[in-house]
């Protein structure tokens, strides 16, 4: 059974100037249930990050901060939305459904979290609209409980993942592949293990052709046991705050080319969403929720 993570806290309410990229957590599940793609029963509720799991990947010092609601405003103004107890809850339980997701796609060959993919948070600090590193902190875990031995990172997002990568740095044990934008936030990029810049109207036929060219090799050269994959869907020509030129077309044939490799390598993969803010929420919405039916039809379906 596709196992999804999903709880109300997810919904948490923010200032009006960021409410639109923060709709599609209302939407998506609300998509994927009418149609029929999935039924209540396939999501689950996630536990709440505890502090000594916050610690295997965040300093004590900016955890100290959060929990206590004395970020400096410098600090706080670089994640970008209003430092509150309600953000800081609702981080801590995307990052350990993230983790959640892990455990259950090593059951059943993936599982996906509605939100995560907080891929701009440093050990020390957070950006970009991230608090936690949910990935990260996921790793470790894996990692710290023997739950995995090797971790390969895909993160597909159009902004390099550079909390990832500085986090990530001296951790053999975990690989950073990001495919993005050159000339996208972060500008001061950090060092994945591989960094692959794009530029600016990449479209379908050049995206995919580097991405097949790529994630195999990847695979077998790394031998991962899990794999985490950060499935954004603002690659899309339409994305406001992205440079690339996938049609929804497009990054649903990325979406398929990362999930049959996964399956083919009898690899679990773990999916995050990332960001996407297109003009139209609909866009959004369909592009993420292709990620979903695919995940539903490759690993299940086909086995009926």
């Amino acid at each position: 059974m596709l196992k999804i993570a999903y709880s109300d806290v997810f919904r948490y309410s923010v200032p009006e100037k960021h409410r639109f990229p923060m709709q599609k957590y209302i939407l998506i599940p609300e998509r994927l249930l009418s149609e029929g793609t999935i039924s209540q029963d396939n999501f689950f509720a996630p536990a709440c990050l505890s502090e000594e799991e916050i610690l295997t990947t965040h300093t004590a010092e900016y955890w100290y901060q959060l929990k206590t609601q004395t970020l400096p405003r410098k600090a706080a103004r670089a994640i970008g939305f209003e430092m509150t107890p309600q953000l800081v809850e609702r981080g801590r339980y995307i990052a350990h459904a993230t983790y959640e997701c892990a455990l259950y796609a090593q059951q059943y060959g993936v599982a996906m979290n509605v939100a995560g993919g907080t891929h701009h948070s440093f050990a020390d600090h957070g950006e970009g609209f991230c608090v936690f590193n949910d990935v990260c902190i996921a790793s470790n875990l894996l990692l710290n409980r023997g739950q995995a031995k090797k971790i390969l990172v895909i993160d597909l997002d159009v902004h390099q993942g550079n909390g990832n990568a500085s986090i990530m740095a001296n951790e053999p044990r975990v690989f950073v592949f990001s495919m993005h934008g050159a000339k996208n936030y972060p500008f001061r990029k950090q060092v994945s293990d591989l960094d692959i810049e794009l530029d600016n109207d990449t479209g379908d036929a050049e995206y995919l052709q580097i991405l097949e060219d790529t994630l195999p090799r990847l695979i077998a050269e790394i031998a991962p046991d899990m794999i985490f994959y950060q499935s954004a869907v603002d690659v899309l020509a339409t994305d406001k705050l992205g440079k690339l030129g996938l049609t929804q077309a497009g990054c649903k044939a990325r979406d398929e080319y990362v999930l049959q490799q996964a399956k083919a390598a009898n690899i679990p993969v773990a999916i995050v969403m990332g960001g996407g803010y297109s003009e139209d929420i609909e866009d959004v919405v369909e592009a993420h929720c292709n990620t979903f039916r695919l995940a539903q039809q490759i690993f299940f379906e086909e086995l009926v």
